[in-house]
């Protein structure tokens, strides 16, 4: 099971190594290559996803990255058919999934599987779906933050690159991250709802203010920040990628941070 389990993470990462170069390309456009390219990188992760949790749901760090990897690529490629910039994102967003590949196989092995069922399973489902979808879209959004941030040192830099021509514009860049913000906080309210309905079946408490929900409302608190500050006062650029990066780092901290902290540092 040890050798089975170290091939399926290693051609799940193989299959993400040929996108992440895509910034090299001279000419990079939405064309055959790009979607090729799409197609491996997603169905490598997806595979890993459906064996890995065909028996029960695993709740170990590199299932968590697998499943991140997954959901981010499933969202990207949505958002690369019905948004003409969004796939200019690519240069940026595919070696960041390339490296959460990596970690994944350096930490597989640690941690547990526990099935989902019982009383309240509706619940946690609903609850583990609306989580990593939230985290997905948050990540798509610091990645475009990061391209503005890229773009803007380039251009005060007076040196375009093959990478800062192949992504998206500053003000394309902030409009994506904007958008992605703002679905991520609309899916973040209804994930911390069912939190907070699985916690009061559960304990009769709300709210359990433990390191992941205390950084999840951080995060929450730090979007509708930012989008408000955004829609009244056209807060953009360095600024407001700096929040939205500030925002994906909480959330970071709170779903695979605590995960490495009970897995590794003390599993």
């Amino acid at each position: 099971m040890a050798t089975e389990g170290l091939i399926l993470n290693l051609m799940a990462v193989t299959t993400l190594i040929p996108a992440a170069f895509i910034g090299k390309r001279s000419e990079p456009g939405r064309d055959l290559v790009f979607w090729l390219l799409l197609a491996v990188a997603f169905v490598g992760p997806l595979l890993w996803v459906v064996t890995a949790f065909s028996a029960a749901w695993r709740t170990d760090l590199a299932a968590a990255l697998w499943v991140t990897v997954t959901a981010t690529l499933g969202l990207f490629a949505a958002a690369a058919v019905l948004d003409r910039d969004a796939w200019r994102l690519a240069p940026v967003l595919w070696p960041l999934t390339l490296i959460l590949g990596i970690f994944a196989v350096i930490w597989s092995g640690h941690g547990a599987s526990r099935p989902i069922g019982g009383e309240g399973a509706g619940w946690v489902s609903l609850h583990i779906v609306v989580s990593v979808a939230t985290y997905a879209l948050v990540t798509i959004a610091a990645v475009a933050a990061l391209a503005a941030i890229i773009q803007e040192r380039a251009l005060k830099a007076k040196r375009p690159t093959n990478l800062t021509r192949a992504l998206p514009s500053i003000a394309d860049c902030d409009g994506l991250m904007i958008r992605f913000l703002a679905m991520g906080e609309a899916v973040l309210a209804i994930g911390l709802i069912s939190g907070m309905a699985l916690n009061f079946s559960a304990t009769g408490a709300v709210l359990a203010l433990d390191h992941k929900i205390i950084l999840a409302l951080a995060a929450f608190a730090m979007i509708a920040v930012l989008l408000f500050t955004h829609y009244r006062s056209g807060l953009r650029g360095r600024k407001a990628a700096r929040w939205a990066l500030a925002a994906y780092l909480f959330l970071t901290l709170g779903y695979p941070g605590v995960k490495f902290v009970t897995d590794i540092i003390l599993g």
